[in-house]
């Protein structure tokens, strides 16, 4: 059975001695090349005061991967619509849709900041979460025109297609919207499954999106063998450690820089590895080939940051041809 559509999520990850400007860069000629690779989407994220990530406006990072793309679908994975307000996302997304009409994707999602500190600033705290599904309706309604405020350019505008970043029982939430699922194993395959196996049972259609349609994500990462790979995954894999312990996700480092962890930090970067799928390309064919079995997956959405930005290239390269 041959896989479904790949596509890229990138989170213009910083490298060691790399400023963020050269990463932002660095995102842009990347989504350049898996354009040409033949990925289906390539989508940004929002991060705010990460110093390991520079992905922190992703219509704005969007909108400089569109202009520089011609084919690949552009979009977010995703804007945090707690700290938003929908009118300027509605704004921002009916730019993308008239800059590059019918090539943009709306992923949202409805996470706050990581820090206290971070959600100060944003103005947003952890319960801004609680009304994610009427402040996505009331997104929508700007290019619907049904608010007295005209959402200009959204206005009379076809919304992007609509995709919900879920964890767990979020996808209860995309279905009764009637939009994509893109949602993440998280340790829990079968748990996963459930959650997929409810979103199509309770699904509602909606004008974007007649049917449902699930959009799994998962790191993977090609090489001439599992340690190869495997090494592909530790700088990213690292940086989740120091974040867990630190509260800072910082630059990725070279895999040969990477301290020998203690017992705290064995426990955590195995949890950061868990699930991630790496080896050879028949290993990550035959592991990709059983999560798309057991969630029933329409897309694959990979994400994968390594130090060395040729290694990460290559083994996108090798992951577009199992398709």
């Amino acid at each position: 059975m041959p896989l479904p559509p790949l596509s890229v999520l990138d989170r213009a990850s910083v490298r060691h001695g790399q400023d963020p400007a050269a990463a932002l860069r660095d995102t842009v000629r990347f989504a350049v090349d898996v354009e040409q690779l033949g990925y289906r989407r390539f989508w940004v994220a929002e991060h705010h005061g990460v110093p390991g990530i520079a992905g922190a406006a992703p219509t704005v990072l969007a909108a400089a991967v569109g202009a520089a793309t011609s084919t690949i679908r552009v979009g977010t994975g995703g804007v945090m619509l707690p700290n938003h307000r929908p009118l300027v996302v509605a704004e921002q997304f009916g730019t993308l849709e008239s800059l590059h009409p019918g090539r943009v994707d709306m992923g949202l999602g409805r996470s706050v900041g990581f820090t206290g500190a971070v959600r100060t600033a944003l103005g947003a705290d952890k319960t801004d979460a609680g009304r994610f599904g009427d402040d996505v309706r009331d997104l929508l309604g700007y290019f619907d025109g049904d608010h007295r405020v005209r959402g200009l350019p959204a206005e009379g505008l076809r919304p992007p297609p609509l995709f919900v970043l879920a964890t767990g029982s979020g996808a209860g939430l995309a279905a009764e919207l009637g939009a994509a699922l893109v949602i993440a194993p998280l340790g829990d395959v079968d748990r996963l499954a459930d959650h997929i196996r409810h979103y199509g049972e309770t699904f509602r259609p909606s004008a974007q999106w007649p049917a449902p349609h699930v959009i799994v994500s998962t790191a993977a990462a090609v090489a001439d063998s599992r340690e190869q790979a495997r090494e592909l995954l530790l700088p990213e894999a690292w940086a989740m450690v120091r974040s867990r312990i630190d509260g800072v996700f910082p630059p990725l480092l070279p895999p040969g820089r990477v301290p020998t962890p203690g017992e705290r930090e064995r426990r955590y970067l195995d949890d950061a590895l868990r699930g991630q799928i790496h080896g050879t390309e028949s290993d990550v064919a035959r592991g990709l080939t059983e999560l798309v079995d057991h969630t029933g997956a329409d897309e694959l959405l990979i994400t994968m940051s390594t130090h060395d930005r040729a290694d990460m290239l290559d083994s996108y390269s090798r992951l577009a041809n199992l398709t």
